[in-house]
């Protein structure tokens, strides 16, 4: 599947192969303390997907031309994406990112967290020396949706009683939020019409939630964690109740539900199975695909209003991706 992401990436070959420059740049810049030498290095060998930054220059390409603050923006977007995961794997206790072992396995809880402002820090400071005030608002508004949405998820995890449209509120805050960001800023990056950039962040908005829902439906896949952004099973491990799992406990027996709501309060790796067999017999994996596929859908048909082009053409096999990933 990386086959493609790649092939995405040569219309934009250079400016990935300049973003790459300036990113690394301005995170080991300045760092006078070895620590956060260490862990930026480390971070920097083992990065992402780059899923964000390259919305930011498809969408600023296909509206206008590459500016030295598109460059900017897509550096401060991967910042906070790259602190959230950090600050994330402490939330979640988690171990390995990508394959690797987490910033939290290595230097402990405390010093990932700081890390995490640091980088937070890092793309702000972007923002306000180069009086990018317009992308300083999106960005400081993305940071609180995004905690807002762990915060919220956290406090329906305890209670279990998260319905389809609260699950849909928090995975806009937690994910579909940034990326929505990362195209509005990409369009704000090439000076375009206010309409416009809204019209882009909606096109984020879609693509975002569906990315959101794929990760989730990874969660009741029998897959090597090692192969996944984030181990297998964890939803589940912390009680989160996702659109699989919402689903089928709404269509569920009453019998049927008290059971699944019993393994969720009492979970082990074999009460995993038997939760996922629950789902697989209500329609729960179905269920979450197609709305999966109707968000991608939306998104779509908001390009339709662009011209046709190399660029146009890679953004609708973005967010292909974004569905059809394996990881």
């Amino acid at each position: 599947m990386n086959i493609i992401l790649e092939k995405i990436k040569t219309t934009i070959k250079k400016e990935i192969k300049e973003f790459e420059k300036q990113f690394q740049s301005i995170i080991i810049q300045n760092n006078n303390i070895p620590i956060i030498d260490d862990i930026t290095h480390y971070i920097i060998h083992r990065k992402g997907k780059l899923i964000r930054p390259i919305f930011v220059f498809l969408i600023a390409k296909m509206l206008g031309t590459i500016q030295k603050k598109t460059y900017h923006t897509a550096c401060l977007i991967e910042l906070i994406h790259t602190a959230t995961l950090v600050h994330d794997d402490v939330i979640d206790n988690s171990f390995l990112r990508r394959g690797s072992f987490s910033i939290n396995a290595i230097w402990k809880n405390k010093i990932a967290v700081l890390i995490g402002d640091y980088l937070l820090s890092k793309s702000l400071l972007i923002a306000t020396n180069n009086n990018y005030y317009d992308l300083l608002k999106i960005i400081c508004k993305t940071i609180r949706n995004m905690s807002e949405g762990e915060l919220l998820q956290i406090e329906k995890s305890k209670k279990l009683n998260v319905t389809e449209k609260i699950y849909n509120q928090i995975i806009y805050h937690k994910t579909a939020s940034l990326i929505a960001t990362s195209c509005e800023a990409g369009a704000r990056s090439v000076n375009t019409d206010e309409k416009t950039a809204l019209k882009m962040r909606k096109f984020g908005i879609f693509t975002g939630i569906a990315f959101q829902i794929k990760d989730d439906l990874f969660d009741y896949e029998e897959k090597d964690e090692k192969c996944m952004g984030k181990p297998v099973g964890i939803d589940l491990r912390e009680k989160k109740i996702t659109l699989p799992l919402i689903h089928t406990i709404q269509k569920a027996s009453k019998k049927d539900q008290k059971c699944i709501l019993n393994y969720i309060k009492h979970y082990d790796e074999k009460k995993r199975h038997k939760i996922i067999s629950y789902v697989k017999k209500y329609g729960g994996l179905e269920y979450a695909t197609q709305k999966m596929i109707k968000f991608r859908n939306n998104a779509l048909k908001i390009l339709e209003d662009y011209p046709e082009g190399i660029i146009k053409k890679a953004l609708k096999i973005m967010v292909n991706f974004i569905i059809e990933r394996n990881q």
